[in-house]
Order: structure tokens, then C-alpha cells, then sequence
């Protein structure tokens, strides 16, 4: 399984967001199947910071799209791309198929990376019992965290995108967690930092709130209690899952998009400012 960051730069349009405050939208885009409705909202809301989960590239169910590269092609932004998993099933005859997550932005990114957890569950291994079928999502690789560095009206901030397990119990996702602080505390030149994505449990409370604000992190969003996914069928419920949480202790501005439905994720964005 490769390990696999890339940064593809675009003209970018930072000249035209000439503000002081620094706005950040994380979303899981459930592949990017909904393409043309994703590209329509991401444009609409000109963020600085766009943190995107379960993003495809080369998969059917996609329309083998290069679902970061064309969304950074569409929108003029810079674009840092991190493999998560290859998708055994969503190959084209030998060419293979990804899921992975990208950070997008009008201002310039550097040094993108990968923190691959060294807590991972098992779930998603191939098995010779499974049949390699669409429905059982077989998968070589395992959740990520995508770093990448932007400098923001001069400021540097670095920005974790994360996607923590969805099987298992929180035990594992706090450990995953864990690994994304453990990270942030080797930056001795005190950027601005975001973590911000897909954490599959609730952070606004319990254990993932202490270990997040016993690190200095505060939640930007700060709708505690409001939905961020959409359910499949009656037997589920709606979830917080989705957080965007910084470093930086200003004022903050957040909603939970709850009328885009292009996912079973609502996109949320934050607003901070003045930095």
C-alpha cells in the first residue's frame, strides 16, 4: 500500500477573500459521488481552509473521477491529497482505485504528509471468506491523518485532517486522537493549528473534550448537539461526528449546513476572527 501525499498547485484566488478573519469548512463527501453539488457548495462558500474526507480517485462508483484534482481545478485552489485506503472492489480491470483525503486552499500549501494510525481496527482487511464485492468495501491501508501547512494572511497555520476509525469502540478513536496531539506538540514555532474532520464520535463532550482542550484546542464550530449526518434508513440516527477544533482562542462563528444534501454528511464551517 503506498503512502501517498501530493500538492498540486493552482492559480489560486486568495486576492479575491480580502478579509481578517480565517474561514474553515470540513466535510465528508461520501466519495464524491454528488460531484457537481459539492463543486457547487465549496464554490459558494469561499473558505480559506477546505478539509475534505472520503475522497475518491480512479473509483466506479465515482465515475473514476480524480475527485480532489478536479474540485482544485474547478475552484482555482491548491490541493494536498492523502491515500487513505485502496478500493479492492472499485478498480477498472488492472488499474486501482483509492479513497483518500484532501485539503484544499486558495493561499499556498506546503509540506503535505501523512500520519498513518498505528492503532488501526481489522475490519476492513481482505479475507478469503469475504467475496471481493462492492457491498463488503474490502480495503489495503487504514485511516489517516493529512497534514499540510498554509500561510494565511502571513500567518502559518497546519491543518490536520482526520478521518478516525468508524468500527470498533472510542477506545481506539481516542488513541487515534491522541496520535494527531502527540504531532501537534512537536511544532516549536507555535503555528496556528486546526484539526478538523470526520472523528466518528462526539468530541463535545466526555473523554475527546478533555483530551482536546487538555491540549490548548477549542471548538470553533460550537453547536454541540446538532447533527452532522444524514441516516441511511430508520434503524439509524442522526450523529455530531464532525468537528472543526483550533488553537488559536479568538471569537468564532460556526454552522452545521444542514440544507446541502450532497452526502450523508452535512458540511460545518467555522469563522475566526480577526486573526
Amino acid at each position: 500500500m503506498l503512502d501517498v501525499t501530493h500538492a498540486t498547485p493552482q492559480a489560486g484566488n486568495a486576492g479575491l477573500l480580502p478579509r481578517d478573519c480565517l474561514r474553515i469548512v470540513s466535510w465528508n463527501i461520501e466519495r464524491g459521488v454528488q460531484f457537481s453539488k459539492i463543486r457547487d457548495f465549496l464554490r459558494s462558500i469561499q473558505a480559506d481552509l477546505l478539509l475534505l474526507q472520503e475522497v475518491d480517485l480512479g473509483t466506479r462508483r465515482a465515475r473514476n473521477r480524480d475527485v480532489a484534482t478536479e474540485l482544485a481545478q474547478a475552484l482555482q485552489l491548491n490541493c494536498a491529497f492523502g491515500i487513505e485506503f485502496q478500493e479492492l472492489s472499485q478498480g477498472t480491470g488492472p488499474i486501482p482505485a483509492y479513497q483518500g483525503m484532501a485539503t484544499l486552499s486558495p493561499w499556498p500549501l506546503s509540506e503535505p504528509r501523512v500520519i498513518r494510525f498505528q492503532r488501526q481496527s481489522g475490519f476492513w482487511k481482505p479475507r478469503w471468506y469475504v467475496p471481493n464485492l462492492a457491498v463488503f468495501q474490502r480495503r489495503l491501508g487504514g485511516r489517516i491523518a493529512l497534514v499540510a501547512e498554509a500561510t494565511i494572511h502571513t500567518r502559518k497555520v497546519v491543518t490536520y485532517n482526520i478521518h478516525l476509525e468508524s468500527r470498533g469502540d472510542d477506545a481506539l478513536r481516542l488513541q487515534q486522537l491522541d496520535e494527531v496531539l502527540a504531532d501537534c506538540r512537536t511544532h516549536v514555532d507555535k503555528p496556528g493549528l486546526v484539526i478538523a474532520g470526520d472523528f466518528n464520535l462526539d468530541a463535545g463532550t466526555g473523554d475527546a473534550a478533555r483530551l482536546l482542550a487538555g491540549a490548548g484546542f477549542h471548538d470553533a464550530v460550537r453547536v454541540h448537539g446538532s447533527p452532522t449526518t444524514i441516516p441511511h434508513g430508520p434503524s439509524q440516527e442522526a450523529r455530531a461526528i464532525d468537528w472543526i477544533f483550533v488553537s488559536d482562542s479568538v471569537h468564532s462563528q460556526g454552522r452545521v449546513h444542514n440544507g446541502i444534501r450532497a452526502s450523508d454528511h452535512y458540511p460545518i464551517s467555522a469563522t475566526l476572527g480577526p486573526i
